[in-house]
């Protein structure tokens, strides 16, 4: 086993995640390389497995690139992992593999647990195609026009998020992307795992509830229609409700407003480039 570099998928919540085979790796390993050397000591700890580690992460990632691909040269078997997942996959590792391809070090995938696929498989939102963009940017307005950018994509869209940004992206998703399908799926294969389906502004509601969220997210967003609505979606919500419940129109707005994750003020400025739009650019 020497003289190779080994990226190790590891368990992303539930410590029983692992392959017989990473286990095997992991305990013949002369080095491994782990972003936070106190997570990955927790699951060397479980599996009784005493090896040397050393931080690798996106802060360090260019230099010690450099020091495991000389290692691994010199004929040390190097074992990379990540806090949770697949290494490279949103996480560091890319560095130490294009750099180890480059001075014809081996390098050896052993698969296993990714967040992205884990919850595709049970997000109920179609399978066959999908479009990983790792996390999103934090700023609004870059995340906005990046959002913007995949309107058309009729690929499932997967992110990863930040807790702390989750209901600011779900707005920016109900107001970008309109009421397409979206899932929350947060603190996968842990004791409180969890999975919110529906729009985005009805599942922000639910989270907006919560006095706090916690955990790994990991968001889908269901793919673009294949043809154009029929109508927009405020202005067709705001038409429905008029229609079925009897709502004047500006009780309606407020309503469909609130579905929308929009203030008022936000919800009567779309609803009248909707209907200008709808009326190729005329008004009235």
């Amino acid at each position: 086993m020497a003289g190779v570099i080994y990226v190790v998928a590891t368990p992303i919540g539930n410590l029983e995640d692992i392959t017989l085979r990473a286990l095997r790796v992991l305990k013949q390993a002369d080095l491994v390389a782990c972003e936070d050397t106190r997570r990955t000591r927790i699951l060397l700890d479980h599996y009784q497995i005493r090896k040397p580690v050393i931080s690798y992460h996106e802060h360090n990632e260019a230099a010690r690139a450099e020091e495991l691909v000389r290692r691994a040269a010199e004929g040390a078997c190097i074992v990379v992992v990540s806090d949770a997942g697949l290494p490279a996959i949103a996480d560091a590792g890319y560095r130490v593999v294009t750099l180890a391809i480059a001075r014809g070090v081996p390098v050896v995938p052993l698969p296993g647990p990714v967040a992205a696929e884990t919850a595709l498989a049970v997000s109920g939102l179609p399978c066959e195609a999908f479009r990983f963009g790792g996390f999103l940017p934090p700023k609004r307005g870059r995340r906005r026009r990046l959002l913007e950018a995949l309107a058309a994509e009729t690929a499932t869209l997967i992110f990863y998020e930040s807790p702390r940004r989750i209901l600011d992206t779900l707005h920016d998703v109900a107001q970008v992307l309109g009421a397409r399908p979206v899932v929350v799926a947060r603190e996968m294969t842990k004791v409180h795992e969890e999975f919110l389906r529906g729009p985005a502004a009805v599942v922000r509601a639910e989270l907006s509830r919560r006095p706090a969220i916690q955990g790994e997210i990991t968001l889908l967003i269901g793919r673009a229609a294949a043809s154009p609505a029929p109508a927009p979606a405020l202005a067709g919500r705001v038409e429905e409700l008029i229609r079925v419940q009897r709502l004047d129109k500006m009780s309606a707005l407020k309503q469909a407003a609130r579905e929308h994750g929009l203030s008022k003020r936000e919800a009567y400025r779309q609803l009248q480039q909707e209907i200008h739009n709808r009326n190729g650019g005329q008004d009235g």
